[in-house]
C-alpha cells in the first residue's frame, strides 16, 4: 500500500510540503538547495553510514536507547535515475526499496553534495513521501551530486547515489527548420505584387539566421529580412523577374546549422505571338499559322485564344481557348463574308495585353451557280396591332422593383404607350419601358402603395389599335 501511495504522489515533491517544512525552524524553503545545515535538521535522521553507527561508549546502560536492528531501518532506494535537467534545476526519481522496515516507512530524504565538498545537505528537511523530486532554484555552472535515502522512525536505511555528477549548464537545442507546406513547392507571385515569407524554427539557445538568394547575399536595397528567437520573415515590398530563384535559410547555432530553401517565381502577362499570316481558304475554311511570343512572361505558356471576326460587324468572336499548337484550321466560316483572325498567347497570369492580327483578309467565295427564278407573289404582311400576351395582374412589395410584360403583332412597327388608370406615365423618372421583338416591359422602380393601380399598354400603328390592361397592388409592409 506503502509503495502505491508513493509512486501515484505528484512530481513537483518540494513545493507540495512547503507548509509543512514551515513548521520546523530555519529550514531552506522547498526546492531550493541548502547552503548550511538547519536546525530542522535534527529532526531528519541521516543516511547510515558506517563509522557514525558504532555506539559512543564500549558498554551501553540498560537507560540507553538501543542501537536499531537492520530489520528496522529499509534497505536503499531502487532504480535512482535523472530524469531532467534545466538551467535552473534537476529534477530525479527513484522506485521504492525492497525492504521497508518492521516499523513502516516515513519517506525520503534527498541531498545534495556540491563536488569539491563532503558534506551532504539535504534538500528536504523532513521525509517525503514522493519518488520523484526536482531541485530548483540552480545556478548555471553548479555540479554537484545527489543522494536519496529511506527513512522509517528507526532511523534512514542506506542512500542511494547517482553514478555520475549533476552538471547545471545552458541547455542546447539542435537548430531546426519547419517550412510552412505551401512554401514546399514553387512559390510564385506576379509583377509588382508583395512577397512576404514567414518560415519558423527551432533551437536553444537563440541561434543565428541569414538568407542568401541563388546562393549570393541579398541585395539589402530589394529584400527586408526580420529574424526572431522562432522564425524568419523575408519581405520584398514589389516583385520583379529578377527576384526570381532560390532562397535559402541557413540557421547556425553553437557549430549546429539547418538549411531550408524556398523556390520563388515572379511572373507576368506574356507577350503577344511573334507573327501570324493566313495560309489557305477553302470552302469554309481558313488555315492560319504564327509564331511563338519572344516574351512568355518567365512562366510557361498555357496555349493561344484564336479569335475571328467578321469585316460587316467588326465584332471578335473566340474560335479557340488554349489552343497549344501554333497552326490551326477555322471551319463554319459563312459564304459571302470577309474575316480577319487574331490570336493572344496565354499564361497563369492571363491573356497578353495584345493580339497578333491577319495582315489579309480571308473571303469565303460564293459557288458559281446559276440561279433560276420562279415566280414569285408577293404579300402583304401589314396587319393592325393584337396582343399575342396580355398583361397579369401582379402584387407587389413596396421597395421593390417590378415589371409588367406583354406581347404584341402589328406591322409596320406600331407605337407603345403606357398609362396608369388612364393617364400616359411617358417620361416619368420612375418607369422604364422597353420594346423588343414584340416583347414590351414596364419596369416600376422602387414601388410604393401610391403606385398601385390600373396599367394599360397601347398599341398604335396605321391600321389601327389595340390595348391591355391589368391592375398592379402594392402591399404595405406591416408595422409591429
Amino acid at each position: 500500500v506503502m509503495e502505491k501511495t508513493t509512486s501515484e504522489a505528484p512530481a513537483c515533491g518540494p513545493e507540495e510540503t512547503a507548509s509543512e517544512s514551515a513548521k520546523v525552524p530555519a529550514t531552506e524553503p522547498p526546492g531550493e538547495v541548502a547552503a548550511s545545515e538547519s536546525p530542522g535538521e535534527e529532526q531528519t535522521p541521516k543516511p547510515q553510514e558506517p563509522a557514525s553507527q558504532a555506539p559512543a561508549a564500549p558498554t551501553a546502560p540498560a537507560a540507553t536507547k538501543p542501537v536499531p536492528t537492520s530489520e528496522d531501518i529499509p534497505s536503499a532506494p531502487l532504480l535512482l535515475t535523472l530524469e531532467d535537467v534545466s538551467h535552473s534545476s534537476v529534477t530525479v526519481s527513484w522506485e521504492p526499496p525492497e525492504r521497508l522496515g518492521r516499523l513502516g516507512l516515513q519517506g525520503y530524504v534527498l541531498e545534495l553534495c556540491r563536488e569539491g565538498a563532503s558534506e551532504w545537505v539535504p534538500v528536504n528537511a523532513r521525509p517525503m513521501m514522493v519518488t520523484q523530486q526536482t531541485v530548483r532554484n540552480l545556478v548555471l555552472g553548479d555540479k554537484f551530486f545527489l543522494r536519496v535515502a529511506a527513512v522509517s522512525s528507526a532511523g534512514a536505511g542506506p542512500p542511494a547515489t547517482l553514478d555520475q555528477p549533476v552538471h547545471i549548464q545552458e541547455s542546447v537545442e539542435a537548430p531546426k527548420i519547419r517550412v510552412p507546406r505551401h512554401l514546399r513547392q514553387t512559390y510564385i507571385r506576379q509583377v509588382g505584387e508583395a512577397v512576404n515569407l514567414q518560415i519558423p524554427f527551432q533551437g536553444k539557445p537563440k541561434p543565428q539566421a541569414s538568407w542568401t538568394h541563388n546562393g549570393h547575399a541579398l541585395d539589402s536595397q530589394r529584400v527586408s529580412v526580420l529574424s526572431g528567437d522562432q522564425d524568419s520573415i523575408l519581405f520584398i515590398r514589389s516583385a520583379q523577374r529578377s527576384d526570381s530563384g532560390r532562397y535559402e535559410l541557413t540557421v547556425q547555432l553553437e557549430g549546429l546549422e539547418a538549411k531550408a530553401a524556398v523556390d520563388i517565381l515572379v511572373i507576368e502577362k506574356p507577350g503577344a505571338p511573334s507573327s501570324i499570316r493566313l495560309l489557305d481558304v477553302w470552302g469554309c475554311n481558313a488555315a492560319l499559322e504564327w509564331m511563338p511570343p519572344t516574351d512568355t512572361g518567365n512562366t510557361e505558356l498555357l496555349g493561344y485564344t484564336v479569335q475571328k471576326a467578321d469585316r460587316k460587324t467588326g465584332q471578335w468572336f473566340t474560335v479557340l481557348e488554349r489552343f497549344h499548337s501554333t497552326t490551326c484550321t477555322v471551319s463554319d466560316l459563312i459564304v459571302g463574308n470577309s474575316y480577319s483572325f487574331r490570336v493572344f498567347s496565354e499564361n497563369l497570369c492571363g491573356l497578353s495585353a495584345s493580339a497578333t492580327v491577319t495582315k489579309e483578309l480571308a473571303h469565303i467565295q460564293k459557288a458559281d451557280i446559276a440561279a433560276k427564278p420562279k415566280g414569285f407573289i408577293k404579300r402583304d404582311f401589314s396587319e393592325a396591332p393584337s396582343f399575342t400576351q396580355p398583361l397579369a395582374d401582379h402584387t407587389s412589395t413596396p421597395g421593390y422593383s417590378t415589371q409588367l410584360f406583354c406581347s404584341v403583332r402589328a406591322s409596320p412597327k406600331p407605337k407603345i404607350i403606357w398609362m396608369k388608370n388612364n393617364m400616359e406615365i411617358q417620361g416619368d423618372p420612375r418607369y422604364r419601358t422597353l420594346s423588343d421583338q414584340g416583347i414590351c416591359t414596364l419596369e416600376i422602380r422602387k414601388p410604393s402603395p401610391f403606385d398601385s393601380g390600373v396599367y394599360t399598354c397601347k398599341a398604335v400603328n396605321v391600321l389601327g389599335e389595340a390595348s391591355v390592361d391589368c391592375r398592379l397592388e402594392v402591399k404595405a409592409s406591416a408595422t409591429h
